[in-house]
Order: structure tokens, then C-alpha cells, then sequence
């Protein structure tokens, strides 16, 4: 039997609309939220890390309190672009246009 034939077998998308509804819906919406808050966090602390910085230098570094790292690193709050743009410049890395 292959997995298409499973009926317990679903696609994320399916999971997804049953747990948090359709694409576009306020709980969805927040999902995508959460989870992209969570990504943007879990991608700092890493990489804070990898610099070797704690959370305080950091803070330091871009001109928050500590606590603000501690609560983007948890996912709890999504830093502006204005902040995210400091810390990925305090964190060594750049964003660059693709060439046309």
C-alpha cells in the first residue's frame, strides 16, 4: 500500500486547516504568526550562539534590554524590521539583493 492509499496519511495543509482553519482565517493568521515569530527566534539564538555573544552583549549590541532578546529568542514577541535588521548586522550577517 502506498502512503496516497492511507487514509490516516494527510497533508500538513489538510492538518492544518482541521487544527487552525483555512488560509486567511484569524486563527490561522495566528498560527503564521507564531510560528514565524518562532522561526525568527530560534534563527538569532542560534546564531547568537555561534558568535560566541550572550544574550546581554547582544541586547548591548543593538540597544534593547536583555530581556527583549530573551523574549524574540522564545518566540514570545517578533522584533520590528528596523531591530531585526540591527541584530542580523550585529550577528555578522548582511541581506543582499539577488542579482537580476
Amino acid at each position: 500500500m502506498q502512503a496516497s492509499e492511507n487514509p490516516d496519511v494527510h497533508s500538513f495543509d489538510e492538518i492544518l486547516d482541521a487544527k487552525y482553519g483555512a488560509p486567511g482565517t484569524p486563527e490561522r493568521e495566528q498560527f503564521r504568526r507564531e510560528a514565524y515569530a518562532y522561526c525568527v527566534g530560534t534563527f538569532i539564538h542560534d546564531a547568537r550562539k555561534e558568535e560566541g555573544l550572550t544574550q546581554q552583549e547582544l541586547a548591548e549590541m543593538v540597544g534593547v534590554k536583555k530581556s527583549y532578546v530573551s523574549r524574540i529568542e522564545t518566540g514570545r514577541v517578533e522584533p520590528s524590521a528596523g531591530l531585526f535588521m540591527r541584530i542580523i548586522d550585529a550577528l555578522g550577517f548582511s541581506i543582499m539583493r539577488p542579482a537580476l
